[in-house]
């Protein structure tokens, strides 16, 4: 017999029809001893919350307030997708009432907001609470994991990840709140898309030491809805050259986030080069995964493979078959639930969602990162890292 887990919706936006559609096809997934069930919803927008009330049977109640779904009785967790404003508060409160939560990145506005979560998190340790990251998820990706893990690559010599699309190269594309201080904040792309690129690095306990940002603004005005235009007040792209101080090495990493790529639907990869092996994984070709294993004296050669449908919860899919975005998020959803039943030691496999200590390292990222792009220096980033 499954634990079914009784989740509520804030924000039912793309995200949350997504979500939705991941527990609809949990069935995709063998082996799993847990399943969502979507109870309740919340959206300011009542049309909103309609399309789950006529798309998900297992739905009872749809809320206009979130504080009225965090009183309802069923709801045990949370999924929120919220502008990046509303952060502070709603999980604040997400995290007072018990529920577990699942939020969108970057948690908070800004640093001030985003340690201000952490301490809720801190008071609460009882409640499970993880950022939305699915790239890693891809069967690629945690191949490189896997590499790492084992110590694969001797001697790092440079690390590159990034998260690329170009939907913003339109400049007829209306302006919405992503480009608006008020309501994403200083950090434009960076808090927007930055976590899914500092997911693994930070993982593999590669935090940066100092940064050098590039930050660019390149459609300055949009369409404003209302036959006029209005300011675009958000960087559109950045790139972060960063240097990596651990105990035995120290390396450069160069971490790029970009709303204007020309080209890129939708891109995460990541590169790592090191003196035994270098590896790269990207979503633009989601089946192949590239490795050069070198021997001193030996060639130097890439190997490219087709990455089979091997992914960290079993599946029904056979490997021939390629994985995509919506298996992604039905991974991380399940890595997600795995932890709330089982606990962190006995979970199914043992990578985790996103932490709010990986999102709270992400901060102190991008704040020194917008120092560093106000001063034209190099700026230190109080990660943790070794000095």
């Amino acid at each position: 017999m499954k634990k079914v887990i009784r989740f509520g919706l804030i924000g039912c936006g793309l995200m949350g029809r997504e979500f939705a559609s991941a527990a609809a096809r949990w069935c995709h997934l063998t082996d799993v001893d847990f399943e969502p069930q979507i109870v309740a919803v919340c959206d300011a927008n009542e049309s909103a919350a309609q399309w789950f009330q006529d798309n998900v049977p297992s739905v009872t109640q749809a809320y206009m307030d979130y504080r009225d779904l965090l009183s309802d009785p069923d709801v045990e967790a949370i999924y929120c997708a919220v502008p990046h404003n509303l952060h502070e508060q709603i999980y604040i409160d997400i995290i007072n009432a018990g529920k577990h939560l699942l939020g969108e990145k970057p948690f908070g506005i800004d640093r001030k907001a985003n340690e201000a979560i952490a301490e809720a998190v801190r008071r609460n340790p009882h409640v499970i609470v993880r950022s939305s990251s699915e790239f890693p998820f891809f069967p690629g990706a945690q191949q490189i994991v896997k590499w790492v893990n084992e110590g694969r690559f001797g001697r790092i010599i440079e690390v590159e990840a990034g998260f690329w699309h170009s939907s913003d190269l339109d400049p007829t594309k209306p302006i919405n709140w992503k480009r608006r201080i008020d309501t994403n904040g200083e950090y434009g792309c960076m808090g927007d898309l930055g976590l899914h690129v500092l997911h693994l690095p930070l993982r593999f306990g590669w935090k940066p030491a100092n940064v050098r940002a590039l930050l660019s603004k390149i459609v300055e005005e949009r369409p404003d809805g209302r036959g006029g235009t209005a300011p675009c007040e958000t960087w559109d792209n950045a790139i972060l050259a960063c240097e990596v101080k651990t105990e035995d090495q120290q390396f450069p990493m160069v971490l790029s986030t970009k709303r204007i790529a020309p080209g890129h639907a939708n891109t995460w990869f990541i590169r790592i080069q090191g003196t035994a092996f270098s590896a790269e994984f990207t979503t633009k070709n989601p089946k192949q995964v590239s490795s050069l294993p070198y021997v001193a004296g030996g060639q130097q050669a890439w190997h490219i493979v087709d990455a089979p449908y091997k992914s960290a919860y079993g599946t029904i899919t056979g490997a021939i078959f390629e994985f995509g975005f919506s298996d992604s998020i039905l991974q991380m959803w399940a890595a997600f639930c795995d932890e709330l039943v089982h606990g962190t030691q006995e979970m199914t496999q043992p990578f985790t969602c996103a932490t709010p200590e990986e999102a709270l390292d992400s901060h102190r990222l991008f704040t020194a990162a917008l120092e560093s792009h106000r001063t034209g220096t190099t700026a230190i980033v109080d990660c943790g890292a070794l000095a």
